[in-house]
């Protein structure tokens, strides 16, 4: 496999586990109405928990696919992917997991000029 391919499938891994600790605890809510009692350092807790996997895939995303370390990408290229990825990860669980989030058009643009961020961060500049 590809130092590419490796890295992406990283910060997808990554991306995933940093959604569920940003916005898991407001689904969390819903499911388990108890959780609405947690005190705000419990949630707190529990989303660091959680980030702390986003970080065992993030760390190594980065050092794989930095060209500092022999990877095919730049930081800056590193960057907007996760944030393309991040963007795409999130949308696919409001989606599925948070029915009733509307997506509307403006998103829709806003999510194509993100990956056209993409495309002009590869662009060769030479």
């Amino acid at each position: 496999m590809s130092k590419g391919f490796i890295t992406i499938l990283l910060l997808i891994c990554s991306n995933v586990f940093m959604t569920f600790a940003w916005y898991g605890n407001l689904k969390l809510q819903q499911l388990k109405p108890s959780v609405a009692n947690w005190p705000l350092y419990g949630i707190i807790l529990l989303s660091w928990g959680m980030a702390l996997l986003e970080y065992c895939f993030m760390i190594p995303a980065n050092r794989v696919g930095s060209q500092i370390n022999g990877g095919p990408f730049s930081l800056m290229q590193l960057k907007i992917i996760q944030e393309c990825i991040s963007l795409i990860i999130f949308t696919i669980i409001v989606a599925t997991i948070f029915k009733g989030e509307p997506i509307h058009w403006n998103h829709i643009v806003s999510f194509g000029l993100i990956v056209l961020a993409v495309f002009f961060a590869f662009m060769k500049t030479e």
